[in-house]
């Protein structure tokens, strides 16, 4: 088929990301992006080259600031083959009523319940379920993380039990609006989310905690998993680097905190300092009889990126899933990085 015609509804810190892998796809044309305010991130956008839509009623504002605008949201949305919503939570819910009145496919981030697209996605797990559908939701950021490491225990020694404790960012770099200054703040009630939602795409017993913390750079998490099998340090270890969108680290080497990750990400001239992958500590793994321990980071703006351009080819059929998961990763660098 001709490439995948593809639109992101709104251009902030996933959209922009989501837009600039699509325009790496031989598969997936970048139709155009849309903002509902003319700021620098618009001009940016126009900078580019990219086509922007604004909501109704408002082209005058962005004009006389001299921003050219394509058209409106809807103009763009009937263009399209697939929206990539990328609205702040909950307002893709709303989103979708315009989304199924012109009948155009929809990929709903994290920020939206489960119920939104009634399907939740990763590739590596259920991607041949997202074939053909209508609407998917790609999980978030944390989600996805808990779930390539829980995934790739549980195809080696099947779990019994996991728990995590999720420390996280308080905002995002760019985020001036909220933030925890002098505080750290517990999640009540418990579980907190991450739990459950990791069981809409894989089917293991998680119970989950969360704190947030005054950093924007990456959430941290603190593992503990029971095992049936009993686990050996060797065959994980394995499995986590054949694993692409994994990348092991060392206190050995100077890894010892986030900070020293986004410079590693920084000296490897990653736009953005984007981390597509999964960090994990390998020298925090700890195994005892069937338990395993360790920690693993997540770049909260970057690691859900090639999930959504792997959803847009299976709800598009257009690949099957190594292919599709080989093709992403290359475009993105992912497995590039060692350490």
């Amino acid at each position: 088929m001709s490439k995948v015609k593809v639109a992101i509804n709104g251009f902030g810190t996933i959209g922009k990301r989501v837009a600039d892998a699509i325009l790496l796809q031989d598969d997936m044309e970048l139709i155009g992006v849309s903002k509902t305010k003319p700021d620098y991130v618009a001009k940016y956008a126009i900078e580019r080259g990219l086509f922007l839509y604004v909501p109704e009623g408002t082209k005058e504002r962005f004009e006389e600031k001299g921003f050219k605008v394509a058209g409106t949201i809807r103009e763009m949305i009937e263009k399209a083959d697939i929206v990539i919503d990328a609205t702040p939570s909950k307002i893709g819910a709303k989103n979708k009523e315009l989304y199924e009145k012109i009948g155009v496919k929809a990929i709903f981030q994290g920020g939206e319940k489960h119920e939104v697209a009634g399907f939740s996605f990763n590739a590596y797990v259920n991607y041949d379920d997202a074939k053909g559908r209508q609407y998917v939701r790609v999980i978030s950021c944390n989600t996805t993380g808990l779930i390539r490491s829980l995934n790739a225990i549980n195809e080696l020694f099947k779990i019994k039990e996991a728990f995590a404790v999720i420390t996280r960012r308080a905002a995002d770099p760019a985020d001036t609006k909220s933030g925890i200054i002098n505080a750290i703040e517990p999640t009540i009630p418990i579980p907190s989310h991450h739990g459950p939602d990791v069981k809409t795409v894989l089917d293991v017993p998680i119970t989950t905690m969360a704190v947030k913390v005054p950093t924007t750079l990456m959430h941290l998490h603190s593992i503990m998993v029971k095992t049936h099998e009993k686990p050996n340090k060797k065959d994980l270890l394995d499995a986590f680097e054949n694993y692409k969108r994994i990348l092991l680290v060392s206190k050995d080497l100077g890894i010892s905190a986030t900070s020293q990750i986004i410079e590693l990400a920084r000296d490897h001239g990653r736009k953005r300092y984007d981390l597509f992958e999964l960090v994990i500590w390998e020298d925090s793994i700890a195994i005892e009889n069937h338990t395993i321990y360790f920690y693993q980071a997540v770049h909260q703006e970057a690691i859900v990126v090639p999930e959504n351009i792997d959803a847009i080819r299976a709800m598009f059929e257009i690949a099957d899933k190594e292919e599709s998961i080989k093709k992403t990763d290359s475009s993105l660098g992912i497995g590039a990085l060692k350490i």
